[in-house]
């Protein structure tokens, strides 16, 4: 196969994890900077430019875009779709993602179990939003954040307002969330592709920290999920209709609830917490599936 891995950083180590293993099975695989292609959509032969050649004869792609140019990736991502290329995540799949607003939405719809969650646009609702979440200690989280940026906690209803209201001045988009207490500051990463968890991962806040993202100094254990915890997982990932994806699940008295789906989960902490080769689960889940080509435009 001929496999193109969209991402800003060639030196990432899940860009070169999955560059090493598809190397192995004897694939050659190019890692390409979305911002450096550029596409031409003439009916009837559309295509992708990287600096000054054409991106033909590709067979997959593995989709793994920056926050910082999602709009500019995904568009090439379902330029590559109108070439008839299998894109491991779609353009449309990732897009549901990085909207935490659509995504929350999304679950909701398909009755998957989420903590309280509000969302509005006028200063004037701000008491509502808080009531709605069950009140204080809560948390507020930007739209647009990644790896726990933009994710903050009102610890009173005094400071929950004036975060709220701090957002509002910025014209942000952001959500107004229950913050669940039996979570200890803890949560779990399934590792899903296609139908199955294939690792997974318990991140542990630092003391004093209530994000428990590996980026924010959180610590990667080993852990057993249940099989309702295994069950939510795919059912978030098939309801975002992604093939690959990192579920971050919480664990709460009335049971796990969904805080996110990642479309681009990163492999080290993952890989090294569990030893196990999820590189390698991709490329062949990638070569039993590319042939079949589903659109999703």
């Amino acid at each position: 196969m001929n496999i193109v891995i969209l991402s800003s950083n060639k030196n990432l180590y899940s860009t070169k994890r999955l560059v090493e293993e598809a190397k192995k099975k004897g694939h050659k695989i190019e890692v390409v900077h979305p911002s450096d292609c550029f596409v031409d959509v003439t009916s009837g032969s559309p295509m992708v430019h990287y600096k000054k050649r054409k991106l033909s004869n590709v067979d997959a792609v593995i989709p793994r875009i920056g926050a910082s140019i999602s709009a500019y990736g995904m568009a090439i991502v379902r330029q590559f779709e109108m070439m008839g290329v299998y894109c491991l995540n779609s353009s449309n799949a990732i897009g549901r993602s990085r909207d935490k607003l659509r995504s929350m939405q999304i679950l909701s719809h398909k009755e998957l179990p989420l903590p309280k969650t509000s969302f509005a646009k006028t200063t004037q609702q701000t008491d509502k939003l808080i009531e709605l979440v069950g009140g204080a200690p809560l948390v507020v989280k930007l739209l647009e954040g990644s790896q726990g940026r933009g994710v903050l906690l009102g610890e009173t209803h005094k400071a929950s307002e004036s975060l709220i209201d701090a957002f509002r001045v910025l014209h942000a988009n952001f959500l107004v969330q229950e913050f669940v207490k039996d979570a200890k500051g803890a949560d779990i990463r399934c590792f899903v592709v296609g139908d199955k968890v294939i690792a997974t991962m318990m991140r542990q806040a630092k003391e004093g920290e209530f994000r428990s993202n590996i980026h924010r100094g959180g610590v990667g254990i080993k852990v057993k999920i249940t099989p309702e915890e295994r069950k939510v997982a795919v059912a978030a990932a098939k309801a975002m209709k992604l093939n690959m994806a990192g579920v971050d699940i919480i664990r709460s008295g009335s049971g796990p609830k969904i805080l996110e789906v990642n479309s681009s989960p990163g492999l080290e902490g993952i890989e090294g917490t569990n030893e196990k080769n999820i590189a390698v689960k991709i490329i062949e889940y990638i070569e039993k599936n590319f042939e079949s080509v589903k659109k999703d435009i």
